[in-house]
Protein backbone atom coordinates (compact mmCIF):
# COMPACT_ATOMS: atom_id res chain seq x y z
CA UNK A 1 0.00 0.00 0.00
CA UNK A 2 1.31 3.48 -0.90
CA UNK A 3 0.09 6.47 1.46
CA UNK A 4 -0.13 9.87 -0.59
CA UNK A 5 -1.56 13.09 1.56
CA UNK A 6 -3.48 15.83 0.26
CA UNK A 7 -2.60 18.96 1.67
CA UNK A 8 -5.10 22.01 2.61
CA UNK A 9 -4.04 24.56 -0.58
CA UNK A 10 -4.10 27.97 -0.76
CA UNK A 11 -7.10 28.49 -3.29
CA UNK A 12 -6.62 32.41 -3.08
CA UNK A 13 -4.32 34.90 -2.80
CA UNK A 14 -3.38 35.46 0.78
CA UNK A 15 -5.67 33.33 2.69
CA UNK A 16 -4.06 31.00 5.78
CA UNK A 17 -7.20 29.01 6.48
CA UNK A 18 -10.59 27.42 5.30
CA UNK A 19 -13.33 25.80 6.56
CA UNK A 20 -14.69 22.18 5.79
CA UNK A 21 -17.88 22.41 4.28
CA UNK A 22 -18.54 19.15 3.04
CA UNK A 23 -16.92 16.14 2.21
CA UNK A 24 -18.13 13.90 -0.81
CA UNK A 25 -16.21 10.83 -0.43
CA UNK A 26 -15.78 8.61 2.55
CA UNK A 27 -12.71 6.23 3.57
CA UNK A 28 -13.00 3.47 0.86
CA UNK A 29 -14.25 4.84 -2.10
CA UNK A 30 -12.31 5.07 -5.56
CA UNK A 31 -11.17 8.63 -6.47
CA UNK A 32 -9.56 9.79 -9.58
CA UNK A 33 -7.42 12.96 -10.86
CA UNK A 34 -9.50 15.36 -10.88
CA UNK A 35 -12.16 14.23 -8.79
CA UNK A 36 -14.34 17.14 -6.45
CA UNK A 37 -13.88 15.29 -2.87
CA UNK A 38 -14.79 18.21 -0.50
CA UNK A 39 -16.42 21.94 -0.54
CA UNK A 40 -14.32 24.25 1.59
CA UNK A 41 -15.16 28.03 2.67
CA UNK A 42 -12.24 30.57 2.54
CA UNK A 43 -12.31 34.47 3.92
CA UNK A 44 -14.06 35.25 0.49
CA UNK A 45 -15.56 31.89 -1.32
CA UNK A 46 -16.89 28.24 -0.98
CA UNK A 47 -14.81 26.57 -3.60
CA UNK A 48 -14.65 22.64 -4.64
CA UNK A 49 -11.39 21.06 -4.13
CA UNK A 50 -10.50 18.39 -6.96
CA UNK A 51 -7.97 15.48 -5.74
CA UNK A 52 -5.22 15.25 -8.10
CA UNK A 53 -4.13 12.01 -8.18
CA UNK A 54 -5.81 8.43 -8.54
CA UNK A 55 -6.40 6.03 -5.93
CA UNK A 56 -8.84 4.71 -2.71
CA UNK A 57 -9.59 6.98 0.28
CA UNK A 58 -7.52 5.91 3.31
CA UNK A 59 -8.48 8.48 5.76
CA UNK A 60 -10.01 11.40 6.14
CA UNK A 61 -8.06 13.86 7.85
CA UNK A 62 -10.63 16.49 9.62
CA UNK A 63 -14.80 16.27 10.08
CA UNK A 64 -16.61 18.82 7.96
CA UNK A 65 -16.96 21.80 10.06
CA UNK A 66 -13.30 21.96 11.13
CA UNK A 67 -11.13 25.34 10.48
CA UNK A 68 -8.14 23.77 8.75
CA UNK A 69 -4.32 26.01 8.05
CA UNK A 70 -3.05 25.88 4.77
CA UNK A 71 -0.97 23.11 4.18
CA UNK A 72 -2.25 20.68 6.63
CA UNK A 73 -3.42 17.23 5.50
CA UNK A 74 -6.90 16.96 4.81
CA UNK A 75 -7.28 13.45 2.83
CA UNK A 76 -5.08 10.48 2.43
CA UNK A 77 -5.14 7.86 -0.71
CA UNK A 78 -3.91 4.48 -1.30
CA UNK A 79 -2.65 4.86 -4.41
CA UNK A 80 -0.85 1.41 -4.49
CA UNK A 81 -3.50 0.01 -6.33
CA UNK A 82 -3.31 -2.97 -3.45
CA UNK A 83 -5.63 -3.96 -0.46
CA UNK A 84 -4.66 -2.48 2.56
CA UNK A 85 -2.22 -4.94 4.08
CA UNK A 86 -3.65 -3.77 7.66
CA UNK A 87 -7.26 -5.31 7.18
CA UNK A 88 -6.42 -9.16 8.25
CA UNK A 89 -4.35 -8.29 11.49
CA UNK A 90 -7.70 -7.26 13.13
CA UNK A 91 -7.81 -10.19 15.09
CA UNK A 92 -3.89 -10.39 16.63
CA UNK A 93 -5.49 -6.73 17.35
CA UNK A 94 -8.10 -7.99 19.55
CA UNK A 95 -5.99 -10.94 20.82
CA UNK A 96 -2.57 -9.73 21.77
CA UNK A 97 -2.52 -5.82 21.35
CA UNK A 98 1.23 -6.17 22.38
CA UNK A 99 1.92 -7.13 19.31
CA UNK A 100 1.13 -4.05 17.65
CA UNK A 101 4.11 -1.67 17.96
CA UNK A 102 5.89 -4.68 15.32
CA UNK A 103 3.16 -3.24 12.68
CA UNK A 104 4.14 0.24 13.35
CA UNK A 105 7.84 0.28 11.47
CA UNK A 106 6.00 -0.18 8.20
CA UNK A 107 4.30 3.20 8.06
CA UNK A 108 7.44 5.50 9.59
CA UNK A 109 9.27 5.09 6.33
CA UNK A 110 6.40 6.39 4.18
CA UNK A 111 7.38 10.13 4.85
CA UNK A 112 4.07 10.96 6.64
CA UNK A 113 3.98 13.49 9.60
CA UNK A 114 2.51 12.00 12.67
CA UNK A 115 1.60 15.32 14.25
CA UNK A 116 -0.79 15.85 11.46
CA UNK A 117 -2.04 12.81 10.13
CA UNK A 118 -0.78 10.19 13.24
CA UNK A 119 -0.01 6.67 12.38
CA UNK A 120 -0.90 5.46 8.69
CA UNK A 121 -3.15 2.83 9.97
CA UNK A 122 -5.28 4.74 12.03
CA UNK A 123 -8.31 4.96 9.49
CA UNK A 124 -7.88 1.02 8.88
CA UNK A 125 -8.07 0.04 12.21
CA UNK A 126 -10.71 2.38 12.78
CA UNK A 127 -12.96 0.65 10.35
CA UNK A 128 -11.85 -2.96 11.59
CA UNK A 129 -13.17 -2.29 15.19
CA UNK A 130 -16.58 -0.89 13.63
CA UNK A 131 -16.83 -4.99 12.49
CA UNK A 132 -15.57 -6.03 15.86
CA UNK A 133 -17.58 -4.23 18.33
CA UNK A 134 -20.71 -4.97 16.30
CA UNK A 135 -21.43 -8.68 18.20
CA UNK A 136 -19.08 -7.22 21.57
CA UNK A 137 -21.67 -7.74 24.36
CA UNK A 138 -19.29 -6.64 26.79
CA UNK A 139 -18.35 -3.23 25.75
CA UNK A 140 -20.58 -1.15 27.63
CA UNK A 141 -18.57 -2.82 30.52
CA UNK A 142 -14.85 -0.86 29.07
CA UNK A 143 -15.44 2.84 30.54
CA UNK A 144 -15.47 1.08 33.96
CA UNK A 145 -11.48 1.73 33.68
CA UNK A 146 -10.42 4.16 31.13
CA UNK A 147 -7.21 4.49 32.35
CA UNK A 148 -5.92 0.69 31.63
CA UNK A 149 -6.62 1.37 27.82
CA UNK A 150 -5.00 4.79 27.64
CA UNK A 151 -0.89 4.20 27.82
CA UNK A 152 1.37 6.96 28.67
CA UNK A 153 4.36 5.71 26.24
CA UNK A 154 3.64 4.85 22.20
CA UNK A 155 5.24 1.84 22.78
CA UNK A 156 2.71 0.16 24.94
CA UNK A 157 4.18 -0.76 27.50
CA UNK A 158 2.43 -1.02 30.55
CA UNK A 159 -0.68 1.94 31.11
CA UNK A 160 0.01 5.20 33.14
CA UNK A 161 -3.34 5.61 35.40
CA UNK A 162 -4.20 9.53 34.93
CA UNK A 163 -1.52 10.04 31.89
CA UNK A 164 -2.81 12.19 28.92
CA UNK A 165 -4.78 9.71 26.44
CA UNK A 166 -3.07 9.94 23.06
CA UNK A 167 -4.93 11.14 19.96
CA UNK A 168 -4.38 12.65 16.57
CA UNK A 169 -4.85 16.38 16.01
CA UNK A 170 -7.94 16.06 14.42
CA UNK A 171 -9.18 13.38 16.59
CA UNK A 172 -8.49 15.69 20.04
CA UNK A 173 -10.60 18.57 17.64
CA UNK A 174 -13.35 15.91 17.21
CA UNK A 175 -13.75 15.16 21.48
CA UNK A 176 -13.45 19.16 21.62
CA UNK A 177 -16.56 19.76 19.53
CA UNK A 178 -18.76 17.05 20.84
CA UNK A 179 -18.06 17.45 24.10
CA UNK A 180 -16.39 14.48 25.37
CA UNK A 181 -13.10 13.97 27.71
CA UNK A 182 -10.33 11.86 26.10
CA UNK A 183 -9.73 10.76 29.55
CA UNK A 184 -12.98 8.88 29.58
CA UNK A 185 -12.32 7.58 25.95
CA UNK A 186 -11.66 3.41 25.24
CA UNK A 187 -8.75 3.64 22.87
CA UNK A 188 -9.23 0.64 19.93
CA UNK A 189 -6.18 2.02 18.03
CA UNK A 190 -2.75 0.75 18.06
CA UNK A 191 -0.67 1.44 20.69
CA UNK A 192 -4.12 2.61 22.26
CA UNK A 193 -4.16 5.83 20.34
CA UNK A 194 -8.06 6.83 19.99
CA UNK A 195 -9.13 6.99 17.28
CA UNK A 196 -12.68 8.85 15.85
CA UNK A 197 -14.66 5.89 15.65
CA UNK A 198 -14.00 5.70 19.52
CA UNK A 199 -14.47 9.72 20.15
CA UNK A 200 -18.17 8.78 18.44
CA UNK A 201 -18.71 6.14 20.08
CA UNK A 202 -17.98 7.55 23.54
CA UNK A 203 -20.77 10.25 22.61
CA UNK A 204 -23.09 8.50 21.50
CA UNK A 205 -24.59 6.93 24.70
CA UNK A 206 -26.34 10.01 25.06
CA UNK A 207 -28.78 9.64 22.52
CA UNK A 208 -29.49 6.05 22.15
CA UNK A 209 -29.65 5.23 25.76
CA UNK A 210 -32.74 3.54 25.02
CA UNK A 211 -30.96 1.09 22.86
CA UNK A 212 -29.23 -0.45 25.87
CA UNK A 213 -32.78 -1.25 27.59
CA UNK A 214 -33.84 -3.29 24.61
CA UNK A 215 -33.82 -6.40 26.92
CA UNK A 216 -36.94 -4.57 28.87
CA UNK A 217 -38.92 -3.67 25.75
CA UNK A 218 -41.76 -2.78 28.67
CA UNK A 219 -39.10 0.11 30.06
CA UNK A 220 -38.12 1.50 26.86
CA UNK A 221 -41.13 3.65 26.42
CA UNK A 222 -40.90 5.74 29.21
CA UNK A 223 -37.21 6.15 28.55
CA UNK A 224 -37.59 7.22 25.38
CA UNK A 225 -40.42 9.43 26.47
CA UNK A 226 -39.11 11.31 29.09
CA UNK A 227 -36.35 13.46 27.50
CA UNK A 228 -38.78 14.84 24.97
CA UNK A 229 -40.29 17.56 27.03
CA UNK A 230 -37.24 18.29 28.72
CA UNK A 231 -35.81 19.23 25.39
CA UNK A 232 -38.87 21.18 24.04
CA UNK A 233 -39.26 22.91 27.22
CA UNK A 234 -35.42 24.70 27.36
CA UNK A 235 -35.21 25.52 23.92
CA UNK A 236 -37.62 28.45 24.82
CA UNK A 237 -35.43 29.52 27.48
CA UNK A 238 -32.29 30.21 25.01
CA UNK A 239 -32.03 33.93 25.25
CA UNK A 240 -28.96 34.47 23.50
CA UNK A 241 -27.45 31.96 20.12
CA UNK A 242 -23.50 32.67 19.65
CA UNK A 243 -22.38 32.39 15.65
CA UNK A 244 -18.45 31.80 15.40
CA UNK A 245 -16.99 34.80 13.09
CA UNK A 246 -15.25 33.30 10.49
CA UNK A 247 -15.06 32.73 6.49
CA UNK A 248 -16.57 35.43 4.65
CA UNK A 249 -17.74 37.24 7.61
CA UNK A 250 -14.75 37.19 9.20
CA UNK A 251 -12.86 38.46 5.86
CA UNK A 252 -15.16 41.43 5.50
CA UNK A 253 -15.00 42.54 8.96
CA UNK A 254 -11.81 42.87 8.39
CA UNK A 255 -11.58 44.83 5.49
CA UNK A 256 -14.43 46.90 6.32
CA UNK A 257 -12.98 48.07 9.83
CA UNK A 258 -9.37 48.45 7.85
CA UNK A 259 -11.00 50.52 5.33
CA UNK A 260 -12.74 52.82 7.39
CA UNK A 261 -9.52 53.74 9.74
CA UNK A 262 -7.20 53.53 6.60
CA UNK A 263 -9.19 55.79 4.21
CA UNK A 264 -10.60 58.83 5.00
CA UNK A 265 -14.00 58.46 3.63
CA UNK A 266 -16.22 61.32 2.26
CA UNK A 267 -19.82 61.14 1.30
CA UNK A 268 -21.74 62.91 -1.36
CA UNK A 269 -25.36 62.62 -1.93
CA UNK A 270 -27.87 63.69 -5.05
CA UNK A 271 -31.47 62.91 -5.60
CA UNK A 272 -32.72 63.17 -8.98
CA UNK A 273 -35.27 62.11 -11.27
CA UNK A 274 -35.21 59.00 -12.92
CA UNK A 275 -38.21 58.77 -14.68
CA UNK A 276 -36.81 58.37 -18.45
CA UNK A 277 -34.58 55.66 -17.38
CA UNK A 278 -37.07 53.81 -16.41
CA UNK A 279 -39.18 54.01 -19.14
CA UNK A 280 -35.76 53.12 -21.37
CA UNK A 281 -35.85 49.94 -19.14
CA UNK A 282 -39.03 48.89 -20.49
CA UNK A 283 -38.37 49.65 -23.48
CA UNK A 284 -35.08 47.37 -24.34
CA UNK A 285 -36.97 45.03 -23.19
CA UNK A 286 -39.14 44.27 -25.64
CA UNK A 287 -35.53 45.04 -27.75
CA UNK A 288 -35.06 42.48 -29.87
CA UNK A 289 -31.51 42.96 -29.54
CA UNK A 290 -31.27 42.10 -25.78
CA UNK A 291 -34.04 39.42 -26.17
CA UNK A 292 -33.50 36.72 -23.48
CA UNK A 293 -30.99 39.15 -21.20
CA UNK A 294 -31.93 40.94 -18.54
CA UNK A 295 -33.00 44.02 -18.14
CA UNK A 296 -33.03 46.16 -15.42
CA UNK A 297 -32.14 49.38 -13.22
CA UNK A 298 -28.71 48.09 -12.23
CA UNK A 299 -28.25 47.36 -15.76
CA UNK A 300 -28.66 51.04 -17.16
CA UNK A 301 -26.88 52.71 -13.11
CA UNK A 302 -23.67 50.72 -14.14
CA UNK A 303 -23.34 51.74 -17.92
CA UNK A 304 -23.81 55.40 -16.58
CA UNK A 305 -21.11 54.84 -14.16
CA UNK A 306 -18.96 53.74 -16.85
CA UNK A 307 -19.58 56.37 -19.13
CA UNK A 308 -18.65 58.84 -16.09
CA UNK A 309 -15.31 57.04 -15.21
CA UNK A 310 -14.41 57.51 -18.59
CA UNK A 311 -15.21 61.26 -18.14
CA UNK A 312 -13.76 61.45 -15.20
CA UNK A 313 -10.95 58.48 -15.02
CA UNK A 314 -9.18 60.24 -11.97
CA UNK A 315 -11.82 58.33 -9.83
CA UNK A 316 -11.02 55.20 -10.83
CA UNK A 317 -6.97 54.62 -9.05
CA UNK A 318 -5.50 53.72 -5.73
CA UNK A 319 -3.23 54.51 -2.83
CA UNK A 320 -0.15 52.16 -2.78
CA UNK A 321 0.87 53.57 0.66
CA UNK A 322 4.22 51.18 0.16
CA UNK A 323 5.08 52.78 -2.80
CA UNK A 324 3.94 56.40 -1.95
CA UNK A 325 1.86 56.46 -5.35
CA UNK A 326 -1.02 56.65 -6.52
CA UNK A 327 -1.97 53.79 -9.24
CA UNK A 328 -4.18 55.10 -11.94
CA UNK A 329 -6.01 52.11 -13.50
CA UNK A 330 -6.76 52.24 -17.08
CA UNK A 331 -9.78 49.67 -16.72
CA UNK A 332 -12.59 49.49 -14.67
CA UNK A 333 -13.05 46.11 -13.59
CA UNK A 334 -17.24 46.93 -11.70
CA UNK A 335 -17.57 45.16 -8.54
CA UNK A 336 -21.31 44.60 -7.26
CA UNK A 337 -21.67 43.84 -4.47
CA UNK A 338 -23.89 41.08 -2.81
CA UNK A 339 -25.53 39.53 -0.20
CA UNK A 340 -25.41 35.47 -0.28
CA UNK A 341 -26.29 33.24 2.68
CA UNK A 342 -22.61 33.38 3.71
CA UNK A 343 -22.73 37.40 3.98
CA UNK A 344 -21.98 40.14 1.85
CA UNK A 345 -19.10 39.37 -1.02
CA UNK A 346 -17.69 42.18 -3.62
CA UNK A 347 -17.33 39.86 -7.13
CA UNK A 348 -16.06 42.25 -10.07
CA UNK A 349 -16.78 42.14 -13.83
CA UNK A 350 -13.44 42.34 -15.48
CA UNK A 351 -13.01 44.89 -18.26
CA UNK A 352 -16.98 46.31 -17.47
CA UNK A 353 -15.63 49.55 -19.14
CA UNK A 354 -15.27 47.58 -22.91
CA UNK A 355 -18.47 45.66 -22.74
CA UNK A 356 -21.92 46.53 -25.15
CA UNK A 357 -24.84 46.29 -23.18
CA UNK A 358 -26.01 42.87 -24.15
CA UNK A 359 -22.60 41.81 -22.74
CA UNK A 360 -22.86 43.81 -19.74
CA UNK A 361 -26.38 42.26 -18.86
CA UNK A 362 -24.98 38.97 -19.35
CA UNK A 363 -21.97 39.34 -16.84
CA UNK A 364 -24.27 41.11 -14.30
CA UNK A 365 -26.58 37.80 -14.53
CA UNK A 366 -24.17 35.31 -14.55
CA UNK A 367 -22.38 37.40 -11.49
CA UNK A 368 -25.55 37.73 -9.63
CA UNK A 369 -26.56 33.80 -9.95
CA UNK A 370 -23.01 32.73 -9.43
CA UNK A 371 -22.93 34.56 -5.92
CA UNK A 372 -26.50 33.25 -4.87
CA UNK A 373 -25.54 29.82 -5.31
CA UNK A 374 -22.07 30.36 -3.55
CA UNK A 375 -20.08 29.24 -6.12
CA UNK A 376 -17.92 32.96 -7.10
CA UNK A 377 -14.31 32.14 -7.00
CA UNK A 378 -12.01 34.21 -4.97
CA UNK A 379 -11.02 35.33 -8.41
CA UNK A 380 -13.81 36.78 -9.41
CA UNK A 381 -13.57 39.06 -6.19
CA UNK A 382 -9.96 40.23 -6.76
CA UNK A 383 -8.87 43.49 -8.40
CA UNK A 384 -11.88 45.55 -8.59
CA UNK A 385 -11.52 48.97 -9.16
CA UNK A 386 -14.80 50.66 -8.44
CA UNK A 387 -17.81 49.15 -6.66
CA UNK A 388 -21.68 49.55 -7.09
CA UNK A 389 -23.96 48.29 -4.00
CA UNK A 390 -27.73 48.54 -4.46
CA UNK A 391 -29.62 49.36 -0.97
CA UNK A 392 -32.61 50.22 -2.94
CA UNK A 393 -33.82 46.34 -3.27
CA UNK A 394 -34.52 46.71 0.28
CA UNK A 395 -36.27 49.24 0.04
CA UNK A 396 -33.76 51.53 1.50
CA UNK A 397 -33.51 55.72 0.16
CA UNK A 398 -29.55 55.74 0.68
CA UNK A 399 -26.47 54.98 2.96
CA UNK A 400 -22.96 55.76 3.71
CA UNK A 401 -21.82 52.87 1.85
CA UNK A 402 -17.56 51.99 3.17
CA UNK A 403 -14.94 51.47 0.19
CA UNK A 404 -13.61 48.05 -1.06
CA UNK A 405 -10.25 47.87 -0.17
CA UNK A 406 -7.88 49.13 -2.62
CA UNK A 407 -10.59 50.74 -4.69
CA UNK A 408 -11.49 55.04 -4.37
CA UNK A 409 -15.00 55.14 -4.73
CA UNK A 410 -18.36 53.41 -3.95
CA UNK A 411 -21.92 54.08 -5.33
CA UNK A 412 -24.90 53.07 -3.27
CA UNK A 413 -28.20 52.87 -5.20
CA UNK A 414 -31.08 54.10 -3.11
CA UNK A 415 -35.13 52.99 -4.05
CA UNK A 416 -36.59 53.72 -6.58
CA UNK A 417 -40.21 55.63 -5.56
CA UNK A 418 -43.06 57.40 -7.08
CA UNK A 419 -42.75 60.88 -5.40
CA UNK A 420 -44.23 64.32 -5.94
CA UNK A 421 -41.82 66.22 -8.70
CA UNK A 422 -41.33 69.56 -10.21
CA UNK A 423 -41.25 68.59 -13.25
CA UNK A 424 -41.53 71.49 -16.67
CA UNK A 425 -42.70 73.75 -14.30
CA UNK A 426 -45.26 71.40 -12.65
CA UNK A 427 -45.30 69.20 -9.46
CA UNK A 428 -45.91 65.72 -11.16
CA UNK A 429 -45.62 62.19 -9.60
CA UNK A 430 -42.23 61.24 -11.13
CA UNK A 431 -39.55 58.55 -10.68
CA UNK A 432 -36.96 59.60 -8.28
CA UNK A 433 -34.19 58.07 -6.61
CA UNK A 434 -30.77 58.62 -4.20
CA UNK A 435 -27.18 58.00 -5.30
CA UNK A 436 -24.59 58.48 -2.29
CA UNK A 437 -21.03 58.10 -3.34
CA UNK A 438 -18.10 57.63 -0.75
CA UNK A 439 -14.68 57.94 -1.81
CA UNK A 440 -11.55 58.24 -0.72
CA UNK A 441 -10.21 62.19 0.22
CA UNK A 442 -6.49 60.98 -0.25
CA UNK A 443 -7.52 60.35 -3.88
CA UNK A 444 -10.60 62.00 -4.97
CA UNK A 445 -11.14 65.72 -3.88
CA UNK A 446 -14.59 67.18 -3.39
CA UNK A 447 -14.70 68.80 -7.02
CA UNK A 448 -13.98 65.33 -9.03
CA UNK A 449 -16.17 63.47 -6.40
CA UNK A 450 -18.96 66.08 -7.26
CA UNK A 451 -18.53 66.11 -10.71
CA UNK A 452 -18.33 62.45 -10.97
CA UNK A 453 -21.56 61.53 -8.95
CA UNK A 454 -23.49 64.87 -11.18
CA UNK A 455 -22.31 63.08 -14.80
CA UNK A 456 -24.10 59.70 -13.26
CA UNK A 457 -27.23 61.54 -12.42
CA UNK A 458 -27.19 63.44 -15.33
CA UNK A 459 -26.83 60.65 -17.43
CA UNK A 460 -29.41 58.80 -15.95
CA UNK A 461 -31.75 61.71 -15.99
CA UNK A 462 -31.52 61.72 -19.65
CA UNK A 463 -30.04 58.31 -20.64
CA UNK A 464 -29.76 59.78 -24.07
CA UNK A 465 -26.38 60.44 -23.18
CA UNK A 466 -25.31 57.04 -22.89
CA UNK A 467 -24.79 57.91 -26.76
CA UNK A 468 -23.54 61.10 -26.77
CA UNK A 469 -21.03 61.21 -23.96
CA UNK A 470 -19.85 57.11 -24.73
Amino acid sequence: MTIREFKMPDVGEGLTEAEILKWYVQPGDTVTDGQVVCEVETAKAAVELPIPFDGTVHDLLFPEGTTVDVGQVIISVNVGGGAEPEAPAAPAVAAAPAQEPVAEPAAEPEGRQPVLVGYGVAATSTKRRARKTAPAATAPAAPAAPAVVVPEQLNGHGPAAGARPLAKPPVRKLAKDLGVDLATVTATGPDGIITREDVHKAAAPAAPAPVAAAPAPEAAAPVAAAPAPAVSSALPEARETRIPIKGVRKATAAAMVGSAFTAPHVTEFVTFDITRTMKLVEELKSDKDMAGLRVNPLLLIAKAVLVAVKRNPDINAAWDEAAQEIVLKHYVNLGIAAATPRGLIVPNIKDAHAQTLPELSKSLSELVSTAREGKTTPAAMQGGTFTITNVGVFGVDTGTPILNPGESAILAVGAIKLQPWVHKGKVKPRQVTTLALSFDHRLVDGELGSKFLADVAAILEQPKRLITWA
